[in-house]
């Protein structure tokens, strides 16, 4: 396996291949310093080096307690099993080096959508039968680009069956991996959705059930929760896989057992609409609060008001007809009338009193013109914080993950205010257009948070690239309101652990939660270059639970077995059967289908309701919950060298 990257996913990525698929690996990154540390002098090869020490210590300790299987690798070799390569561009000489010929896959995982296009081509060239995994964050752009290469591939390879290759590519996008898991971490029992051949797979939280309550079930219960979420210094948001840390797919006996703990289950399965664009805060168009003032209309209302009572007063007083009064009252309002001389006294002082809220009605106009000018000049500027919001997120940052959270939050009509110090961020046009109120500023400068209404705000997402600026910007709204549910992008697992005991200690009653992107989205990026299909991945606190459908032929552990046979404890569970004959299958599960204008939707051939004693047979494509560890001894493959041409 090769993996080409210039940030910590790159790094995530090579651990995940090596330590939870015993792979081999080659890791090619930039010369120089990491970007993303600037503060650090750790170079990336010494930043990637120090990680798989770590990891390979880790592994070694495991296995010497004996806490679990180390899935039949050599520990001892797992820094030997990685190599470490330096280049400035994946060229094709470096590629070559690389060993790209021999490769069974290769992740093209820079920040840049240019240069991993560009290496995406090279390697097909180089290597038709290559397994591709991309990042692109224009999604439109990769499904293009999925099409151009694996196209090129059946070319390369004339009279080859393109289904019997083992080439394919599959863009995928961190921050669309990430943005869900982290816009739920907003919400109160908020669902984490997997998407499947048109339905929507809900993993619900739910929280440990009171004395005497009974609680539904669901389809099944996909993991229990720490032991110690209800702890201050308790273990919750680590990795370790100590006992009180969250237990993934339990059995029943497990779950029977288990007194106040949480519990993620899968909840009902509905059907998926297509994606509904983000709404605008506050609305189409420019409301007229917007447009005008307060205290401007409130001036207008009072003239209005002025003006009846002159036309209510003339027709009481002269016995003119009420038509006949409002002429005569407008246009002595607007001094185009003659004066009253022969008039009763009760005109002319009507008619002086006309003039005088004439004389208030110029102003008034004049002001209204200004600050119409003036909103129409700064319609296209960054809408700031309305007086009266509260309830919303604050969500720092708008970078890549940043806007996709943004999109995610509006999606579910959920207002927000954004927090960013660069004005020509990535998503400052997004929030410009979506009329989302901005502050511009350094968070971690004081009145920045308070200009974002941090104390009526119902959740913080610290999205930035840099831990000490989310760490800070957590610790002083947590100053302001304690019990400001709080969720902050975190890479570093052990500083995340003592950032969560810690916060837990101080504020125990308010809610934290640590989330790291390259965690949430190395998962898939790995299962993709072992050549399988994954719907979505699930985050369990500091955990991932991956969603996926592969054949049952070729899996021991699941072919000739029953589905309660087949169901290892925290390892996978099968959840559904796909009943559609293999040549009519849908081979992108996690695909809407289009839906017909009139009539009922087109049923879907997942079976979910499996019967226990239901035998998998080896033609059957089944949807899996699964481990890292447990998808990774799934998909193990047996080594074979290609027989020299």
């Amino acid at each position: 396996m090769i993996v080409c990257g210039d940030d910590a996913l790159a790094r995530r990525l090579a651990v995940e291949l090596r330590f939870v698929y015993g792979e081999r690996v080659t890791l090619l990154l930039p010369p120089g310093r990491d970007a993303n540390s600037p503060e650090t002098p750790l170079t990336q090869r010494g930043r990637a080096a120090a990680l798989f020490g770590r990891m390979s210590a880790a592994m070694n300790r495991t296995a010497a307690n004996g806490n679990g299987s180390t899935g039949g690798n050599d520990t001892n070799a797992g820094v030997e099993a990685v190599r470490i390569m330096e280049a400035p561009e994946p060229s094709d000489d470096v590629l070559e080096e690389a060993g790209v010929d021999r490769a069974a896959a290769l992740a093209l995982v820079y920040d840049d959508d240019e240069r991993n296009i560009r290496a995406a081509l090279t390697a097909r060239r180089l290597n038709p039968r290559l397994r591709l995994v991309i990042r692109l964050y224009n999604r439109k752009l990769g499904q293009h680009l999925e099409e151009l290469l694996d196209q090129a591939a059946a070319v390369a390879m004339p009279g080859i069956d393109p289904a019997l290759l083992d080439a394919s590519t599959t863009v995928l996008s961190d921050a669309d991996t990430a943005a869900p898991a982290l816009a739920a971490t907003a919400l109160t029992g908020s669902s984490k959705v997997i998407q499947a051949e048109g339905l929507l797979l809900r993993a619900a939280e739910r929280p440990p059930p009171r004395p005497g309550e009974t609680l539904d079930p669901g389809l099944c219960t996909l993991a229990l929760l720490s032991s110690t979420t209800n702890d201050p210094a308790g273990s919750e948001g680590s990795e370790g896989s100590g006992a009180e840390g969250p237990q993934l797919l339990p059995d029943e006996q497990t779950v029977a057992a288990a007194e106040g703990r949480g519990t993620v289950v899968l909840e009902a399965i509905s059907r998926a609409d297509p994606d509904r664009p983000a709404t605008r805060m506050g609305g189409r168009g420019a409301p007229l609060a917007q447009v005008f003032s307060r205290r401007l209309r409130w001036s207008a209302l009072g003239v209005a008001v002025a003006a009846v009572a002159l036309v209510i007063a003339s027709v009481l007083t002269t016995e003119d007809s009420l038509l006949h009064s409002s002429y005569l009252t407008l246009l002595d309002l607007l001094g185009m009338n003659d004066p009253a001389e022969d008039a009763p006294a009760a005109r002319q002082i009507i008619q002086l009193l006309s003039g005088v809220a004439g004389l208030l009605l110029l102003p008034l106009l004049i002001a209204a013109v200004l600050e119409a000018f003036g909103t129409l000049r700064t319609a296209s500027s960054l809408r700031r914080p309305p007086r009266g919001l509260s309830g919303h997120v604050v969500l720092l940052g708008l970078g890549k993950i940043g806007t996709r959270v943004l999109v995610r939050l509006r999606e579910l009509d959920i207002p927000v205010v954004v927090v960013e110090e660069d004005p020509e961020a990535r998503g400052i046009p997004l929030a410009r257009s979506m009329h989302v109120p901005t502050v511009l500023g350094d968070v971690t400068q004081e009145g920045v948070l308070e200009a974002a209404k941090i104390r009526r705000a119902h959740a913080l997402l610290a999205l930035t690239s840099i831990d000490t600026t989310n760490l800070e910007a957590t610790l002083y709204a947590r100053s302001v309101k304690p019990d400001l549910r709080v969720a902050l992008r975190l890479y570093d697992d052990e500083f995340a652990t003592a950032v969560y005991r810690t916060l837990r200690t101080a504020h125990p009653q308010a809610l934290t939660r640590s989330r790291s992107v390259s965690h949430l989205a190395a998962p898939s990026f790995a299962v993709a270059m072992m050549g399988r299909q994954i719907l979505g991945a699930v985050p369990v606190e500091r955990k991932v639970m991956l969603f996926a459908a592969l054949e049952v032929a070729g899996h021991p552990q699941l072919e000739g077995r029953t589905v309660e046979q087949a169901f290892q404890a925290s390892s996978w569970r099968v959840l559904a059967i796909d009943a559609t004959p293999p040549a009519d299958r849908n081979p992108d599960l996690a695909a809407v289908p289009p839906y017909p204008p009139q009539g009922p939707p087109t049923p879907s051939g997942l079976v979910w309701d499996l019967h226990p004693g239901y035998v998998l047979r080896a033609q059957d494509r089944v949807v899996i919950a699964a481990t890292r560890r447990g998808l990774a001894e799934l998909l193990r493959r047996q080594r074979t060298v290609a027989p020299q041409q």
